[in-house]
């Protein structure tokens, strides 16, 4: 007899994307870990906030996260 797959979440995706109440995927931004004494604090701190990722991104991201949306 078969069992039928269980459908599970892809936690790599999982750790890095956020799924916003409508629906949004948010990402982080790149290049805050090191190096930052050469970056200006204005920059760095833009670095800390969160970005809506690109609608071609957002679609691969979905159908990595089944209980998400």
């Amino acid at each position: 007899m078969r069992h039928a797959r269980a459908i599970k979440t892809r936690k790599a995706v999982a750790k890095r994307f956020k799924i916003t109440a409508t629906g949004k995927v948010m990402r982080t931004r790149a290049g805050k870990r090191h190096l930052l004494a050469s970056k200006s604090p204005k920059r760095r701190r833009n670095l800390g906030s969160s970005k809506v990722a690109d609608a071609t991104d957002a679609y691969r991201v979905t159908q990595n996260l089944p209980f998400s949306h």
